[in-house]
């Protein structure tokens, strides 16, 4: 699977390098333009996006509305419809486990991958552990964590033997946990087809190579998981699953690189990658602009006032966060002139509609991004939900 990495000498070298330090650059600067008090909120949202977006990559269509229901243990009475929010449940599970700093240092290696592997599959409904030999029709169960101990192949691509597995994964692991900091964010695009090329499981290896991917930008740019790649793949799903197609062939000829496969084909897709993430972060940039983020809520605050969904005055809450960043729960009658009586009345229907979150009773509010409104509040981040269950 050489090379899995882009040598210094490469022609591409010094266009992926810009592309990466670019990518440092609007990320750093996206996280620090946040305000600490929504960091959490927003993060649980692209959680939920991540997920989405990963999850279509596979032909699996949850939307973000139903993950959010499922994260509440409200499924849908279709049998079908509650197995994809339960797969999305253990995806978003594994996430917010990663997310933590849990898979800190261990990323790339071995224990690591079958740890977002076992920890994945453990939670899925059992009608999603089985695959079909595509030949023999034979239902196979998939083990959380185990390596494969089968012949597979993907496409045009075979995988390599189930012996050889072991041996291709602790190369894996040498390799990229032993690149330096400057190299970490070339090293994630390259990581993330290798990782694919090799197959180490029977099933779930897309979701677990996209879910180590965002460990490594999590490492790399501490991105504090405020934004996700995911959305850019799945939008360009096309080209993705193509890129990763011709990193599947062999060297083309002898200015193509020195391993067996292509360095041109690699250097192709770790430019789309890079490209892809940038897009991403500047794309979130947009949607959590201060002036038009306070805009679009209040808006939707004050005509959810006018129909009665809301009480009057609670849009004085919501603008008053927006501006603090957070609210002590005792500010709240002084701030609307009420009594505490119907000032908490007014915070219950706020945290009741998902739009104000609190760590506890007797802790500041904090703005939430619930999913249901996110059509509203950050429009284009993903489609329209239509489900009626």
């Amino acid at each position: 699977m050489e090379p899995l990495l882009i040598r210094e000498d490469s022609r591409h070298r010094g266009e992926l390098t810009d592309l990466a330090v670019e990518l440092v650059g609007k990320s750093a600067g996206f996280k620090r333009s946040l305000p600490q008090s929504l960091l959490g909120s927003l993060a649980d949202l692209v959680r939920a996006m991540n997920c989405y977006y990963s999850n279509l990559i596979e032909g699996h269509d949850t939307h973000p509305v139903d993950i959010e229901r499922a994260l509440k243990n409200d499924y849908s009475a279709d049998p079908k419809k509650r197995d994809l929010q339960l797969e999305a449940k253990a995806h978003i599970a594994v996430q917010r486990w990663i997310d933590e700093g849990h898979l800190r240092g261990r990323t790339v290696t071995t224990d690591g991958i079958r740890d977002i592997h076992r920890r994945f599959c453990e939670h899925l409904p059992d009608a999603m552990l089985w695959i079909e030999e595509p030949d023999t029709k034979e239902r196979i169960r998939v083990v959380p964590g185990e390596l494969r101990l089968r012949d597979v192949k993907v496409g045009r691509h075979i995988a390599v033997s189930p012996g050889a597995v072991p041996r291709f994964l602790a190369h894996f692991e040498k390799t990229y946990s032993g690149v330096g900091k400057a190299d970490a964010i070339l090293a994630t695009a390259a990581a993330h087809h290798r990782l694919l090329w090799i197959h180490p499981f029977l099933d779930g290896n897309g979701r677990v190579t996209r879910l180590m991917s965002h460990a490594m930008l999590l490492d790399g740019l501490d991105t504090g998981a405020v934004w996700s790649v995911a959305r850019g793949l799945a939008r360009s799903d096309g080209a993705y699953k193509q890129h990763l197609t011709q990193c599947d062939l062999p060297r083309r000829n002898d200015l193509d690189g020195r391993g067996n496969l292509s360095e041109e084909a690699l250097a192709s897709f770790t430019r789309f990658f890079l490209e892809t993430c940038i897009d991403q972060v500047n794309f979130m940039e947009s949607l959590m602009q201060p002036d038009r983020l306070r805009t679009r809520i209040l808006l939707w605050a004050e005509e959810e006032t006018r129909l009665s969904r809301l009480p009057p005055k609670a849009g004085a809450v919501v603008e008053a966060i927006l501006y603090r960043g957070e609210l002590p729960r005792g500010d709240v009658a002084n701030l609307l002139d009420l009594t505490p009586r119907h000032a908490r009345r007014i915070v219950s229907e706020l945290l009741s509609r998902g739009v104000l979150v609190s760590k506890g009773p007797r802790d500041p509010l904090l703005l939430a991004f619930p999913a249901t409104l996110a059509s509203r509040w950050m429009p284009g981040l993903f489609p329209e939900h239509t489900t009626n269950d």
